[in-house]
């Protein structure tokens, strides 16, 4: 007969753009807590490095969905199930990843499809212009208050990092043309593969998002090919996971991913794990 073993089940989760896992660590931690396997990557040109704030060269969105894929498969052969979420446009590069990989669930946290929330300059429909070739490369736009955040004492911890170090918990100080521009580019291939995706999800939103407002919402529940399970959100901005709701939102996402991913599943031992357990 073959052996059966336990194997903690693992949840893979991005960031949003220009950002790093520090937005995700509330989130990661309670998950950890229960027993899951967590892992927030750092990916070259897609986020900035939480200690200096520097972000290398940004390549086609192509490169960061190659990056999520070598993660989940890693994952995926240690730990056989993998559930994958993001918050903001790591929510859109988690169900871009889902449409390649058989993702056990999905989390999705302030999910931006569309730039459409209430603190988005008038400006924003300009934005194409600055994705001309010449002008992408050298262009950025300076991130503004709320910073996502209702928080006032988050926000105001936030403004004096960006001010001293140029980078905070919810990202750098500037977003490039170049960054934006590759990421409306991986927004676009989304939502032509949202009929694809069945599996499980989960939508968590603020009511008063800044930067994506409920349109994107009720595009997933009319397009997603299985109906996700919707949570709003009435005393944050944005950066749902360190705003004022935080702590429930970390509870949602656990609760959720102990329902449809839980924590006990028997695998076969590979002759290779075999071989090690009875070393």
């Amino acid at each position: 007969m073959e052996a059966l073993v336990e194997r903690r089940p693992a949840v893979l989760l991005f960031h949003g753009l220009c950002a790093n896992p520090l937005e995700l660590a509330p989130v990661a931690k309670s998950l950890r807590e229960v027993g899951y396997v967590v892992e927030v990557p750092a990916m070259s040109g897609y986020g900035v490095s939480s200690a200096t704030g520097e972000q290398l060269p940004v390549p086609p969105f192509e490169h960061w969905l190659a990056e999520a894929e070598a993660a989940f498969d890693r994952l995926a052969a240690e730990h056989g199930r993998v559930a994958v979420g993001g918050l903001c446009m790591g929510a859109v590069l988690a169900l871009a990843l889902a449409a390649r990989r058989p993702a056990a669930a999905l989390v999705l946290i302030s999910t931006t499809l569309h730039f459409d929330g209430w603190n988005v300059s008038p400006w924003r429909r300009l934005l194409p212009l600055a994705y001309l070739p010449i002008l992408r490369r050298r262009m950025s736009f300076k991130e503004t208050t709320p910073f996502g955040l209702k928080n006032e004492r988050l926000r105001a911890w936030v403004e004096q990092a960006m001010a001293s170090d140029k980078v905070s918990a919810v990202g750098a100080a500037r977003l490039s043309a170049a960054s934006l521009y590759e990421a409306t580019r991986l927004i676009r291939h989304v939502r032509g593969r949202l009929g694809q995706l069945a599996a499980p999800a989960v939508v968590l939103h603020a009511t008063e998002d800044d930067v994506a407002g409920p349109r994107t919402v009720h595009e997933l529940q009319d397009r997603l090919g299985s109906p996700p399970e919707v949570h709003w959100f009435h005393d944050s901005y944005h950066m749902l996971t360190l705003d004022n709701e935080r702590v429930v939102v970390a509870r949602t996402v656990r609760d959720f991913l102990l329902r449809w991913h839980p924590l006990a599943h028997l695998s076969p031992l590979t002759s290779g794990a075999r071989h090690e357990q009875h070393a």
